[in-house]
C-alpha cells in the first residue's frame, strides 16, 4: 500500500493539477493523506469535488507558537507534514507539495528502488507558475554526499522528491521540536540509520514561485548566526535521537 502525504494551505491555484498527476499512478488500495492547515480559500472544496475514497483529509490547526518564531513558514510546513505522515497507513510513503506535478511512472520507477533502499530521492525539473519548464534537470550529479556532516551543512534533501519505507518512522518520528525542514531531518536520520538511493532521472516538476516554502525559491533571509545555531542544534537533536534508537535496540 502506498500513502502520498500532502500538506496543504491555501493551495487552490495548483492543487487539482497536482492531484490529477498523482491519482492516475495510484492503485485502488492506495491513499492520499491531506493535512490542511485551515485553508481559507477553495483548497478543501476542490479536493472534496473528487469524491475519491482514496483521498483522506485531516484538518490541522496551525501551532500559534511557531508563527512567532524565525523561519515560521518552514516550521509550520514541517508540523503540517508530520500530521500527514502520522496518519499514513501505507508501507511506502511519498511526500508531495501542493503545487508541483508528478511526471508519469514516478511511482513505478521509485518502487523498484524501495525494494532495496529505505529512502529514494529523485531528480527534478523546475517549472514556473504557469507550468513552463525553466530548468530541464536541476541536479547534474548526485547532491547527496556520503559525508553526513557535509549534508548537514548543505541540506541537499528535497521532500517533494522523496519516498521512503514506513519502517524509518521508528527513528524519524516524531520530528525534533525545533524542526525547520522535515525533509532535512528525515534525510539525515536515514543516512545515519538506513540507506538512500538517488535517482538521477527527473521524475518530478518542482514549481518555483514566490510562495514556495523552499530555500531554492530565493536566497535565504536567515542571518549567518541563525544558520550556524540551527545546525548545531540539529546535530544535538540527532545525537539525542540516536541515543534513544541505540537504547531501544539493546
Amino acid at each position: 500500500m502506498i500513502s502520498v502525504c500532502i500538506a496543504t494551505y491555501n493551495g487552490e491555484k495548483h492543487i487539482k493539477e497536482q492531484l490529477d498527476s498523482i491519482l492516475c499512478q495510484l492503485g485502488d488500495n492506495d491513499e492520499i493523506i491531506i493535512s490542511d492547515d485551515n485553508s481559507t480559500d477553495k483548497t478543501i472544496e476542490i479536493i472534496n469535488s473528487y469524491h475519491d475514497n482514496r483521498i483522506k483529509i485531516f484538518h490541522h490547526r496551525q501551532n500559534e507558537k511557531l508563527l512567532t518564531m524565525r523561519a515560521s513558514p518552514f516550521r509550520l510546513a514541517a508540523n503540517n507534514f508530520e500530521n500527514a505522515i502520522k496518519n499514513a497507513q501505507g508501507d511506502c510513503i511519498y511526500l508531495s507539495d501542493q503545487d508541483d506535478i508528478w511526471l508519469p511512472d514516478r511511482i513505478i520507477k521509485t518502487q523498484f528502488y524501495l525494494k532495496q533502499y529505505d529512502l529514494v530521492m529523485c531528480n527534478y525539473k523546475v517549472i514556473d507558475g504557469k507550468g513552463d519548464i525553466l530548468v530541464n534537470e536541476f541536479h547534474h550529479k548526485n547532491p547527496i554526499s556520503k559525508s553526513l556532516l557535509k549534508n548537514i551543512l548543505t541540506l541537499p534533501f528535497r521532500g517533494c522528491c522523496m519516498s521512503f519505507r514506513k519502517e524509518i518512522l521508528s527513528y524519524c518520528m516524531p520530528f525534533s521540536k525545533s524542526c525547520i525542514g522535515h525533509d532535512y531531518w528525515i534525510g539525515c536520520m536515514v543516512q545515519l540509520w538506513g540507506n538512500i538511493k538517488y535517482v538521477d532521472e527527473p521524475l518530478h516538476l518542482y514549481r518555483r514561485n514566490l510562495k514556495n516554502v523552499s530555500f531554492d525559491s530565493g536566497k535565504s533571509e536567515n542571518p549567518l548566526w541563525f544558520k550556524i545555531f540551527y545546525r548545531i542544534r540539529f546535530v544535538c537533536q540527532m545525537m539525542a535521537r540516536s541515543l534513544v534508537v541505540c537504547l531501544n535496540k539493546t
